[in-house]
């Protein structure tokens, strides 16, 4: 009598089976860390060229939205021949290479639906030493005194000799928002009107004359050029003042 075939695997096949399994299951884990890995590092790269783009449109709508605001300031005229105190509205701005200050109805929070602030933009060291940084302070704009205690006298300016506004120092701290960071450089400059018809327009490096800037223009260079990112550039702002300082308006 024939016995009946009996189908099956044997040990070596299984073993076999196993192992391609193993390499296949491998193959695929390898395959979506390198995925997962890939999707990392360019969301990370988005992110931070996002956060490159933003800061700087921030810092330009924080320009266009300055406010002319007419500020009293209240301080000792330093001038041998006029030592006693005096008190004159000013433009409320202060413009130098590494410090402005300046009422702009732009918010960090609220954008252009918050309240007026006044911002402090200063140049900082950068962390740890290298480089430099730019930040931003908001203090509420809750009025003229509020703006004019920032005033701390009038000093005569070194070219021009006549009295100008001084301010008091912008003080960096934790609540500062950063900008701009990891830059090689980052000074600011003014545009003042053209003094005749034809002339080229003049930057200066610091506004000591009367009113504000016709524009401002913030240069900034990355401390490590990276062409596979979004680098900081100079951003232009113009200044557009659509009110006459010190003339009320009923709205």
């Amino acid at each position: 009598m024939r016995k009946k075939d009996q189908s099956g695997v044997t040990l070596i096949e299984i073993l076999i089976a196993v192992t391609l399994f193993s390499v296949l299951s491998v193959a695929m884990l390898f395959a979506m860390r390198i995925g997962l890995n890939t999707f990392g590092k360019t969301n990370a790269k988005l992110m931070e060229d996002r956060r490159v783009g933003g800061a700087q449109r921030i810092l330009l709508e924080e320009i266009e939205g300055i406010v002319p605001v007419e500020a009293p300031c209240i301080g000792p005229l330093q001038d041998p021949g006029s030592p006693r105190a005096a008190t004159r509205n000013i433009g409320f701005f202060q413009g130098e290479p590494a410090a402005m200050r300046l009422v702009s109805t732009f918010s960090l929070q609220m954008g252009w639906r918050g309240a007026p602030q006044i911002l402090e933009m200063a140049v900082i060291a950068g962390e740890n030493g290298k480089g430099v940084r730019l930040v931003v302070n908001e203090i509420p704009y809750t009025g003229v005194l509020a703006a004019g205690q920032f005033c701390t006298g009038f000093a005569p300016d070194p070219i021009s000799g006549a009295m100008t506004p001084q301010f008091a120092p912008i003080e960096a701290s934790p609540q500062s928002f950063v900008l701009a960071d990891q830059l090689a450089f980052c000074r600011f400059s003014y545009l003042s009107p053209v003094p005749q018809p034809g002339q080229p327009p003049v930057w200066a490096a610091s506004w000591t004359a009367v009113g504000w800037p016709r524009g401002v223009r913030v240069e900034m260079a990355p401390l490590e050029p990276d062409r596979a990112r979004l680098q900081p550039i100079t951003v232009t702002a113009p200044v557009r003042l659509l009110r006459t300082p010190g003339v009320p308006y009923d709205d």
